[in-house]
């Protein structure tokens, strides 16, 4: 007879650094750091870049990362204002006449 698995165990057993137990080890998350930075190099190809132009990549990669953040963290608020505030108009009720 086959042993069924359910989903989430087949990714336990699968990936050895995921689990979904309360009480992660120290050596699992630093695995998984280590695969995260992997995967990044392997996506970026900055691998296959010298050190001082794997920085001056990593550099251009934070600040403008950096800056996409500031700029959501600043605008983003505004524009659903004002976009709350002409749906709300547009679909609200009307304000009343003050003839």
């Amino acid at each position: 007879m086959v042993d069924r698995i359910t989903w989430l165990e087949f990714l336990n057993r699968k990936r050895g650094f995921l689990s979904f137990e309360p009480a992660m080890d120290l050596k699992k998350i630093k695995d998984y750091i280590h695969w995260l930075h992997f995967q990044y190099l392997l996506v970026t190809c900055s691998y296959v870049l010298e050190p001082w132009e794997r920085s001056m990549f990593d550099t251009i990669i934070i600040t403008v990362v950096a800056m996409v953040v500031y700029t959501a963290y600043v605008f983003i608020p505004i524009h659903v204002r004002l976009a709350f505030d002409f749906f709300s108009q547009v679909c609200g009720s009307q304000a009343e006449n003050t003839l």
